[in-house]
C-alpha cells in the first residue's frame, strides 16, 4: 500500500497548500488519474473478478476504487504508487463485498424441516383453487355461513348474530354447505 501523508504534511518547513501543490505537480492530478484510469480499468476489472462472481460487482467496486482514490489524491506522496493504492482499494472492496454477501446469506431465513416441499405446495394450491371454486358454487347463504364459521373461526351464535337468523338456521345451512362441498370436491378429483 503507498505511503499516504497525513493532511498537510509535506516536506519539512513547507506549509499544508505548498505540500498539497507539490502532491498535485508529481502527477496525482485529475488529468493523472483520468489516464490511469484510461489505462488500467480493464487490468482493475480482471482483479475484481477473480475475487467476486458478478461483472456488475466487479464494475462498482472498481468504480468506488477510483472514487476513493480521488478523495485521497491531495494525500497520495509518491504518483508512481498510484496504481498500487488503486489495487489495494479494489482487493479491500472486493473482500467487503464478499464479507456482506456471507452476512447476508447467513441472515436470509432457512426453511424449517417440517416445511413443505415443493411438490406438496403445487398440490395445496391445486386443493385451494378446487376449494374456492366449489366454495363460489354454494347458494350465498350456506357460503356465509361456512365462510364465517370455519375460515373466520367463529361459534355458531356469533354468526347467527352476525346473518340475522336463528341458530338452528346456521347448523342447517352449516350441513348442507358441507355436503355440497364434499359432493363438489369429490368431483374434481
Amino acid at each position: 500500500m503507498p505511503v499516504i501523508a497525513p493532511a498537510g504534511v509535506g516536506a519539512p518547513g513547507s506549509t499544508a497548500a505548498e505540500a498539497t501543490d507539490d502532491a498535485m505537480a508529481e502527477g496525482t492530478t485529475i488529468d493523472y488519474l483520468t489516464e490511469t484510469y484510461r489505462a488500467h480499468y480493464r487490468s482493475l476489472l480482471g482483479l475484481a473478478a477473480l475475487l467476486l462472481d458478478d461483472t456488475a460487482s466487479c464494475e462498482d467496486v472498481v468504480q468506488e476504487a477510483f472514487i476513493r482514490v480521488h478523495s485521497a489524491r491531495g494525500r497520495v506522496r509518491d504518483p508512481e504508487k498510484t496504481l498500487a493504492y488503486l489495487r489495494q482499494t479494489v482487493v479491500n472492496l472486493s473482500r467487503s463485498t464478499l464479507r456482506r454477501r456471507i452476512l447476508g446469506l447467513k441472515l436470509l431465513s432457512k426453511p424449517l424441516p417440517n416445511m413443505a416441499s415443493a411438490e406438496e405446495g403445487a398440490y395445496e394450491q391445486l386443493e385451494r383453487a378446487d376449494l374456492i371454486k366449489a366454495m363460489r358454487g354454494l347458494q350465498r347463504r350456506q357460503r356465509e355461513v361456512l365462510v364465517l364459521r370455519y375460515f373466520a373461526d367463529m361459534t355458531e351464535a356469533e354468526v347467527a348474530r352476525t346473518l340475522g337468523i336463528s341458530a338452528g338456521s346456521v347448523k342447517a345451512y352449516g350441513s348442507r354447505g358441507i355436503a355440497a362441498l364434499r359432493v363438489a370436491m369429490e368431483a374434481a378429483r
